[in-house]
């Protein structure tokens, strides 16, 4: 994978920003090989004055059967009635849907940040304890109150320090605290341990401002994380070294081509269910020379993705499909993201499989309805509009949040949005928008009931439909109330996202 690695002398810490920076040639300090139980040693911190010993380190050398179409719609109609749970959540952190990982830490006090410009999230704690960040899966552990600025980095930024035989575990941070506040991070990881966690050997790669790293030993594992005691701040993440197969959380991403053709084309991503690695494949729809919308299908793979195990994707009915099967490699490292295409001429309502090969095992489904991937004329307004907003966002971006609220408004002509009801083709597409944390904002911000939640998902539908059956209760309750502009008032605390969203629906009237 890349060149020999040297020792780093210097212990000065990366400082990275949210915007990543190109990585220099790897120097690579890594601690002697433990298991996980032993603690690291602290390191010096740029920023603050410490007389603790550097961790001690060595030099390593790293390196850097297809069925017929008769057969397969046979097999898929075998598999039409073993469906899916289809309550997944829809954000860039996904938890897998396997119980002997999610056991885990569900001790932990459960905290959303605060989403600010570029991806960065902000977490505001005010007391000692251990939080669980709902967005990313990141436990905290604090011994203050302490304000706490993070984001995800990519991994392919930094692949020449990831040398065999160490491998990517899970997403890559850049944290942003004062140290001497946080006591130990704990990584959400990729992997499924299952019985083979004794042969592992988890690290933490902690990137620094040289350009080298060093690989710092872990506290612990459990079957979801990986904790680290905190020796100083800049770009940190788990990597992992095994005797054993590696066993990976996969999940399955879709996303639909947006043009004025009658036909469907698709972009199908299989991916391990990491965090890094899904943000790069959004950004590289994102930069793609064509326009992009996500379908909001169930992503969690319901079997364990393995390196070198060959898998097919099936179209019901029949799709062309390209490559038809794929073999499966994580791509954390990787700058280009392999993805299937699907074709289909006349787009009618269709069911998607991904089978492994060598078993015919189910690994992941979808069924995709027309409502699924219409592009309504409301939607494409709103991303006009968006654009707008997004660049008076970052003019704005230094003035504290009530004050770009005000400005907002200000801008926005409301007297129309008073008097205007929502939609449901509004609504639907506002829930197609809202992420993970929609419950709490059915409770907090639109005063819904438990109850009404509850009611809402006794019927195993899609979590957008839940979604978007929120936003009709709130209308319900609210009746001449819920116009687009009430609706923008009591969302102004959630996501930019969602602000352009309504504040689209606002110029639009």
């Amino acid at each position: 994978m890349s060149r020999g690695a040297g020792v780093a002398e210097s212990s000065d810490d990366y400082n990275g920003s949210s915007e990543e920076k190109d990585c220099p040639s790897p120097n690579l300090d890594t601690s002697k090989d433990s298991k996980s139980g032993e603690d690291s040693s602290s390191e010096s911190n740029s920023e603050i004055d410490s007389d603790n010993e550097e961790p001690k380190t060595e030099k390593i050398n790293g390196e850097g059967g297809e069925s017929p179409t008769q057969e397969a719609s046979t097999q898929v109609k075998e598999w039409k009635d073993k469906e899916f749970p289809t309550d997944y959540l829809n954000s860039e952190y996904i938890k897998p849907h396997c119980e002997h990982c999610n056991a885990e830490n569900k001790h932990n006090e459960q905290v959303t940040p605060r989403l600010l410009s570029r991806g960065q999230f902000l977490l505001k704690v005010d007391a000692e304890g251990i939080y669980e960040c709902t967005e990313t899966g990141l436990i905290f552990e604090v011994n203050r109150k302490v304000d706490i600025k993070y984001c995800v980095l990519s991994w392919s930024k930094y692949a020449d320090l990831v040398v065999k035989p160490w491998a990517v575990g899970g997403p890559l941070f850049d944290v942003k605290c004062d140290p001497t506040c946080l006591t130990s991070i704990q990584f959400p990881h990729s992997l499924c341990l299952g019985h083979h966690d004794s042969s592992m050997t988890f690290k933490v790669l902690h990137v620094k401002r040289s350009g080298g790293a060093s690989l710092e030993y872990t506290v612990d594992h459990s079957a979801s994380h990986v904790k680290w005691r905190v020796s100083s701040l800049s770009p940190v993440g788990p990597v992992i070294q095994s005797e054993d197969t590696l066993y990976h959380h996969g999940a399955v991403i879709l996303y639909k081509v947006v043009d004025h053709n009658p036909s469907l084309s698709l972009r199908v991503y299989v991916a391990t269910n990491n965090e890094s690695f899904i943000k790069d494949i959004s950004k590289s729809v994102k930069h793609s020379s064509k326009k992009f919308m996500k379908i909001d299908k169930p992503p969690v793979c319901q079997k364990l993705l393995q390196n070198g195990k060959k898998y097919r994707l099936i179209s019901e009915p029949e799709a062309d499909i390209t490559p038809e099967e794929i073999e499966f490699v994580d791509g954390s490292l990787l700058k280009l993201k392999s993805y299937i295409e699907v074709y289909l001429e006349q787009p009618v309502e269709f069911k998607l499989l991904l089978v492994e090969m060598d078993s015919e095992e189910i690994v992941w489904k979808a069924k995709l309805r027309e409502c699924d991937w219409v592009q309504h004329e409301q939607s494409r307004n709103v991303s006009k509009s968006s654009t707008g907003g997004n660049r008076r966002r970052k003019m704005s971006s230094t003035l504290p949040d009530e004050e770009v609220y005000d400005k907002r408004m200000k801008q926005t002509d409301t007297s129309e949005g008073a008097k205007t009801l929502l939609t449901d083709t509004q609504l639907i597409t506002l829930a197609g928008k809202l992420g993970k944390e929609w419950i709490k904002i059915a409770i907090v911000n639109l005063e819904l009931d438990i109850s009404d939640i509850d009611a809402i998902r006794e019927k195993e539908e899609d979590v957008t439909i839940y979604k978007f059956r929120m936003l009709k209760k709130w209308q319900e309750k609210e009746q001449s109330n819920a116009t687009v502009q009430n609706l923008y008032k009591c969302l102004k605390n959630v996501s930019v996202e969602i602000q352009g969203v309504l504040e689209g629906f606002l110029r639009a009237i």
